[in-house]
């Protein structure tokens, strides 16, 4: 993750060298891509292939059970690639699996080795081919399936939805299928159920889809108007309608049908203990339900509902990686009592102890101020975790704010729930003159500081460790003074739940300023103004003409791909300013700051190594890059790629569908999917994202930042050719 640079180093050159056709050109040609090539699954890079092409970390080909499992240590779970994972505010059916899967190799005493495959019509080929030991994928059993696998006892029912654009007037039932055109997969359930609605609708057009096309990729053909209609598992779609409007459920398209996991025939040792995990766990497809329980029955249940929101410093999704403080403490706690953690994002932070007193969570995590407003609505707080001031905030340009008398004549806006409300309300009773102004509950208090920034709002307050967050990737905020010190926060309970009360409690005595809580906090509040201090990279065209000193690693590993290596050695920059040991905040390492998890899933380890560091990120932005179809200019598919690389694919997707809903083209990157990304740090379109909040003006600044240093690196390289002076 990139953050802004506090003392760039700046070139003086003629903005005549840096036009935009050259480096066009240059795509073209020095990248060696073209419109032609192909990016369907049957040319996947290293770590998107099938089971049949893992890489050597994989466990070699076997048809073990139980016990061979056991003697080797770890167990292969076949599942499909997440890439369609979205953010798991209340728990997602691809999300559970590998998360159930994953305990029941802690059960076993193994560890859980994941084998991606893109297409779910490989699972059960791969599994036979001895590439796995398990299936742990939202499959439909069939009699089909049946014949070749052995299912464990059903995780849950679903039945299959034909789901079509919303308020499609030509298609409100499923009776109005005649003469549509209905896409769906072949060789799954889906493609059966298909065949068996043409019989009832002879005129209905099937269209086979690629098998390793993600749900959302197929709902975005629907709402396109590109196909009428689909089939999804009930399951499935329930998820999907928490965050899509652009599609609905028109009608069934099967009877219910039970989904389970699957094993090979001749494995009925791991059967049998599989079937005994599912019963002891209850493995199935949770619901959020409402319920008023004390931590006894929630230890019977086995789950922690936990309150909380989608920002930058509670729970967000980072490169494939849930991350926020409250997120990682809430986990260790739940641990310590042998439960699952199940986020449930609150729509607005108004909600959250209503929410709380409702029984549709049993624990808020969102840095609340503990007061006696919150304890009267039928909460109790935890003991302090956290303490911070509350701390005025201007624009940049701000130098006459240096106390309270200085607020004369001015604005300041925040929302009403909050406690700066609370505070400020004070100051006025105190005689202070300024206008207390009410800011949308929905917003965030960095989406309030952000309007201060850009003049929406005249002043804002906001707690010191969030202004460190903010102040730490940009320079137009100035935090002014305090209003109130030695603000404590809290985690909150209702009033009644007094043996979970009495475990956090516990759990924070002994963490509080502890090792861990220490760790969290410095990852998210503190290192992040670390990272703007890493040492400058070389950017002079000079000693030789080399532009980084990896030149001569970077230009074959680029050339393997056919990337432009003056893009790759731009990027590097951007990530790591050419130091093999850096490491983000959130553990990415190395010269391109790989996350260590996808690494591993493309077989290499030791990111610190600048040859394998540099192979890792340029093989995975290869992967993003085959991530996007042909219709996307060749030019921009980088663009998306470095975003997609910097957010992730899934923020990627939420932009180019909210650029399409807003009008503006989701194949061009610049002026268009980027206005939507920045779109998607507030509320009211996170919201409604399947990947949630995302800080938009991060990748933004990051693609639009490399893309203008690899302008320059064109210039200087051709300039001054390598190995010559």
């Amino acid at each position: 993750m990139t953050r802004r640079d506090s003392s760039p180093h700046r070139l003086s050159i003629h903005p005549a060298v840096l036009l935009c056709a050259a480096a066009c050109l240059c795509f073209q040609t020095s990248c060696g891509r073209n419109e032609t090539q192909s990016t369907d699954a049957s040319s996947k890079p290293a770590n998107a292939g099938s089971a049949e092409e893992q890489s050597e970390d994989a466990a070699p080909t076997s048809r073990s059970d139980l016990d061979e499992i056991r003697e080797r240590g770890a167990l292969r779970i076949l599942v499909r690639r997440s890439k369609d994972q979205g953010l798991p505010r209340a728990g997602s059916p691809p999300y559970q699996h590998e998360k159930y899967s994953e305990k029941f190799a802690a059960s076993l005493d193994v560890d859980a080795k994941f084998v991606y495959v893109d297409d779910v019509a490989h699972l059960i080929p791969a599994l036979a081919a001895g590439k796995g030991d398990m299936i742990a994928a939202n499959l439909t059993i069939t009699a089909d399936r049946e014949r070749k696998v052995s299912f464990t006892m059903p995780l849950g029912n679903v039945i299959e939805k034909i789901v079509t654009k919303s308020e499609d007037p030509a298609v409100t039932s499923a009776d109005d299928l005649g003469g549509k055109k209905i896409g769906v997969a072949q060789r799954t359930s889906f493609w059966d159920s298909a065949q068996a609605l043409k019989e009832k609708f002879p005129s209905l057009k099937i269209k086979a889809l690629r098998g390793d096309q993600t749900v959302d990729e197929i709902l975005d053909r629907v709402a396109s108007g590109k196909i009428d209609a689909t089939i999804l598992d009930s399951n499935v779609i329930e998820d999907v309608l928490g965050y899509r409007q652009d599609v609905q459920v028109v009608g069934d398209a099967s009877e219910v049908r039970s989904i389970g996991w699957a094993v090979r025939k001749e494995n009925p040792a791991l059967l049998e203990e599989l079937n005994r995990f599912v019963a002891q766990e209850k493995v199935a497809y949770r619901k959020l339900s409402t319920y008023i329980e004390d931590l006894p029955a929630l230890k019977k249940r086995g789950v922690l509902r936990v309150l909380t929101r989608n920002n930058g410093a509670t729970y967000f999704l980072w490169r494939g990686e849930l991350l926020g403080y409250e997120y990682e403490m809430v986990h260790h706690f739940a641990k310590a009592h042998d439960l699952e953690v199940e986020i449930v994002v609150a729509p607005t932070r108004e909600d959250l102890i209503p929410m709380l007193t409702e029984g549709k969570g049993d624990l808020i995590a969102a840095f609340l101020t503990i007061n006696d407003e919150r304890r009267a609505q039928g909460i109790e707080f935890s003991s302090r975790y956290n303490k911070a001031s509350e701390m005025v905030v201007g624009k940049s340009s701000e130098t006459d704010l240096a106390s309270v008398d200085d607020l004369a004549g001015r604005t300041i806006t925040v929302r009403k729930s909050s406690s700066y409300w609370s505070t400020l309300e004070e100051l006025l009773a105190q005689g202070h003159s300024f206008t207390l102004e009410e800011a949308p509950e929905d917003l965030e208090t960095e989406e309030i500081m952000a309007r201060v920034a850009d003049g929406t709002f005249d002043l804002t307050v906001a707690d010191s460790h969030l202004v460190d967050l903010e102040l730490a990737w940009r320079d137009d905020l100035r935090v002014c003074f305090p209003v109130k010190e030695d603000v404590e926060h809290g985690w909150a309970v209702r009033a009644g739940d007094t043996a979970l009360h009495g475990a956090v409690n516990e759990f924070w005595k002994k963490e509080y300023r502890g090792l861990l809580a220490n760790m969290a906090y410095n990852k998210y509040f503190k290192s992040s103004k670390e990272m703007t201090k890493h040492r400058e990279g070389r950017v002079d065209g000079e000693k030789g003409g080399d532009l980084s000193p990896y030149d001569k690693k970077v230009q074959p590993i680029a050339g393997e791909h056919k990337i432009d290596w003056r893009l790759i050695t731009s990027q590097m920059y951007q990530e790591s300013r050419f130091d093999p040991n850096a490491k983000s905040f959130a553990g990415a390492l190395g010269l391109m700051q790989v996350m260590p998890r996808t690494a591993k899933e493309m077989g290499y380890t030791k990111l610190h190594d600048p040859e394998t560091g540099i192979r890792a990120g340029v093989e995975y932005l290869d992967w993003t890059w085959n991530r996007y179809d042909e219709e996307i200019d060749v030019r921009d598919r980088y663009w998306f790629a470095l975003a997609a690389y910097n957010a992730g694919i899934g923020h990627v997707a939420d932009a180019r569908r909210l650029a399409e809903q807003k009008g503006w083209d989701r194949n061009l990157w610049f002026d268009n999917v980027e206005k939507a990304m920045l779109l998607l740090a507030k509320p009211e379109y996170a919201n409604k994202a399947k990947y949630g909040y995302v800080r938009g003006q991060e990748p933004v600044n990051y693609v639009r930042e490399i893309r203008d240093r690899y302008q320059i690196y064109v210039t200087l390289a051709d300039r001054v050719p390598a190995g010559e002076s």
